[in-house]
């Protein structure tokens, strides 16, 4: 069973998508702060792939990948963006700084859980959410 990371400072967003990670067999570890989420991203065991918003309350979701990319165990593990951060230019920018793949907020609940499949087969680069 797939163990997802999820870093998401916003609790109605962490519900919403820990409730469709695990309606679709996905474990979750939940971390709130950019910092909690880093100290997960590199514990034992580690997840096989993590959700990551980008505005967070301590270090920003840029930090956070940048953190995990250098690190020695996790410098190649899935970490999406999943976002309200969209700015022209903030998915290419997320992605050639080490996000594997690209979801925009408001997610939809429908079609989330094909985008993050879509993300880990290797797929696509980046999604976006139809609003």
């Amino acid at each position: 069973m797939l163990t997802a990371l999820i870093i998401e400072d916003t609790p109605d967003n962490m519900k919403l998508i820990t409730f469709i990670l695990h309606k679709n067999g996905i474990d979750t570890i939940e971390a709130e702060t950019g910092q909690r989420g880093v100290e997960l991203a590199l514990a034992q065991p580690r997840p096989d792939f993590i959700i990551l918003d980008i505005q967070l309350p301590d270090i920003n979701g840029d930090e956070v990948l940048r953190i995990i990319r250098k690190s020695e165990g996790n410098g190649s593990i899935p970490i999406i963006a999943m976002t309200s951060y969209a700015m022209s230019g903030d998915r290419a920018r997320l992605l050639a700084a080490g996000c594997t793949g690209y979801i925009e907020k408001p997610i939809d609940p429908l079609i989330v859980m094909d985008q993050i499949r879509d993300v880990l087969e290797g797929k696509e680069r980046g999604t976006k959410a139809k609003a």
